[in-house]
């Protein structure tokens, strides 16, 4: 079989781009490594899509992926897509589920969290190191955590933390956060969060389980020891994009024009994994719509 579009990723970008697919009946399969709904499911709180002022992200995500089945969307979860082969007007999707055959293919992969680089952090994943609080946050009850980063992320799940933990400290290393301002205001507003700026974590040490950090201040080369249970790294994104041979930044990011081709003819790009000036489901989803319509049209050229 040949499919009119194979959409590689299941988050918002991608779930969108399948409702849109199939509204203009297009033959459309969705491809996802884990399962359907992307990065939100692991999103405590959800206060910036219009028309919920308030949802946890997993429900959110439960809400793109029923709307996405109520128009037919096939989905396949446990695929892994290893590179894409470009035959002019037929791409062949290479999986370690088979070949798919299809005439376009919307790539709406996403982000990976950066690992943060320091001694003790590779040793320690799973032992107190952690790139998901509301994955892991249960497991520090009444405990110090530290949190690195000043975007978004840091932020919104340094609040989230102190649910569950008694200190959170977040180490940043300029001397003012990037993160939304109302992000910021709640942030520092809340009594449990406190901050080390102008400093970067050099050290996670601990025999069995986090134990302690060692940070460093970038102005000073000052270095202290703070104790700690936890440590919860947050200091950029890596795109879910090595298996696509198209046009990329430095960074890894899929470059595209306004209609989200990239530079391979028929293949499109939405959502975080490409270069877009703002990360967030609200983008990724308009970003799902005009790649399937642009696919549409593509698919009507040839």
């Amino acid at each position: 079989m040949v499919y009119d579009v194979v959409i590689i990723g299941g988050g918002p970008a991608g779930l969108t781009a399948g409702i849109y697919a199939k509204r203009a009946m297009l033959n459309a399969v969705l491809l996802e490594k884990m399962g359907v709904g992307g990065q939100i499911i692991v999103t405590d709180l959800v206060e910036n899509f219009p028309g919920f002022q308030e949802i946890s992200g997993a429900e959110l995500a439960g809400k793109f992926e029923q709307h996405a089945r109520k128009f037919g969307l096939e989905t396949k979860s446990m695929v892994e897509v290893n590179r894409i082969e470009d035959r002019g007007n037929l791409k062949i999707v290479k999986t370690n589920d088979g070949d798919f055959e299809t005439k376009t293919v919307i790539i709406t992969t996403g982000t990976t969290p950066k690992k943060l680089g320091a001694k003790g952090e590779l040793e320690l994943i799973g032992r107190g190191v952690s790139y998901c609080a509301t994955c892991d946050g249960f497991f520090f009850k009444d405990k110090t955590v530290v949190v690195v980063g000043g975007g978004d992320s840091a932020m919104t799940e340094a609040i989230f933390l102190t649910k569950m933990a008694k200190k959170v400290i977040v180490v940043h290393r300029r001397d003012k956060l990037r993160a939304e301002k109302i992000n910021q205001e709640h942030a520092f507003a809340n009594p449990k969060i406190s901050f080390i700026w102008d400093s970067v974590v050099d050290e996670i040490a601990g025999k069995q389980v986090v134990e302690k950090v060692m940070v460093k201040n970038v102005r000073t080369n000052a270095v202290s020891e703070i104790k700690t249970d936890g440590v919860f790294i947050y200091v950029g994104l890596i795109p879910n994009t090595g298996f696509a041979d198209v046009r990329k930044d430095e960074w890894g990011f899929i470059i595209t024009n306004d209609n989200r081709e990239t530079s391979v003819k028929g293949i499109f790009a939405a959502g975080d994994c490409r270069v877009t000036p703002l990360r967030q489901i609200a983008t990724a989803v308009g970003d799902g719509a005009i790649a399937a319509v642009s696919a549409e049209k593509y698919i009507e050229g040839i």
